[in-house]
């Protein structure tokens, strides 16, 4: 499981450390759950995967994040993650997660989770996934976030190691008064993979701001949709949805972004670019010795950095 965490792009020395808080998932086992004073855990096991409750106490600050590993080593199976994490009122908090399902062949990972930012409260949540060459793992994560009042949420989701095979992500966000909400979200579909993005920011209280920011590149028969909705629903709400799309080959792609305003002091905006690579970024790196694929997936490395 550590050389997983370690192909996912963790450090797995530093599940080791005693002033880090983690929690370590292999399939419905829990391997580790060490807590530290502000952060605790509740898991337990359920028969495809485990239902968990993370929360951090209010007023607390970390200088390190807390880790999460979760995986599946075996070719075939399932995994479900029932997470709720509650982040206490004026505390500050990163999250570093780690998926990965390096044999998958026929793997289906499923994710539900409750957010609860509250009042005055920052989460910082980074999502890294590696799932191996075969393309066989179908990802469902699915996310219902509140941003309580002065919060902040903040969540990185990249799915660029190995082969994608099948993404379905739907966030939901609510934000409440003068909260800030910031969604990205990075793929690299190929082959036969097929990604599919859905995220609703709802700004619901005045002063509230959201950002969705979407990276996706597809190439040889791969095929992505990218759905954003941002509604603006109270005075000085600010929102923006901004979504590039890189196309290779036969791959196809599509954005389909969706502004409401239900107030006449809110702003919504939306930006989307879709096609290949540029040019003469790609004719100077082929310059410089590169084969034009490797120029490609250098430019798309890029993008998604």
């Amino acid at each position: 499981m550590m050389e997983a965490y370690r192909q996912a792009g963790g450090d797995p020395g530093v599940l080791q450390l005693p002033q880090v808080a983690t929690l370590v998932i292999s399939a419905n086992q829990v391997l580790v759950a060490h807590e530290i004073p502000g952060v605790h855990f509740e898991a337990e096991s359920l028969p495809h995967g485990v239902r968990a409750h993370i929360w951090v106490e209010p007023h607390t600050r970390f200088t390190q994040p807390v880790h999460l590993c979760f995986g599946l080593l075996p070719a075939e199976g399932e995994q479900e993650i029932i997470a709720d994490y509650e982040i206490g009122e004026q505390a500050q908090v990163r999250f570093l997660a780690h998926c990965s399902f390096p044999n998958a062949i026929k793997v289906e990972h499923r994710m539900q989770a409750r957010i609860r930012v509250g009042r005055n409260a920052s989460l910082t949540y980074t999502e890294e996934h590696f799932h191996g060459p075969q393309g066989g793992t179908v990802v469902l994560p699915k996310a219902e976030v509140v941003v309580e009042e002065g919060g902040y949420f903040t969540t990185t989701f990249a799915l660029t190691r190995g082969r994608v095979g099948v993404l379905r992500l739907d966030y939901h966000v609510r934000v409440e008064a003068g909260g800030v909400t910031e969604l990205v979200t990075k793929a690299y579909g190929k082959g036969e993979d097929a990604i599919h993005v859905r995220e609703v920011v709802v700004l619901e209280g005045p002063g509230a701001r959201g950002l969705t920011r979407t990276r996706i590149a597809v190439q040889d028969h791969a095929q992505s949709r990218v759905d954003t909705v941002t509604e603006g629903n109270a005075p000085n709400t600010r929102g923006h949805m901004d979504c590039t799309e890189i196309v290779r080959g036969q791959a196809q792609a599509s954005n389909n972004p969706l502004v409401i305003v239900r107030h006449d002091q809110a702003q919504v905006t939306h930006e989307a670019a879709i096609g290949t690579v540029n040019r003469k970024e790609l004719e100077t790196l082929m310059a410089r010795g590169l084969s034009e694929d490797e120029a490609v997936d250098l430019i798309i490395r890029g993008l998604m950095r």
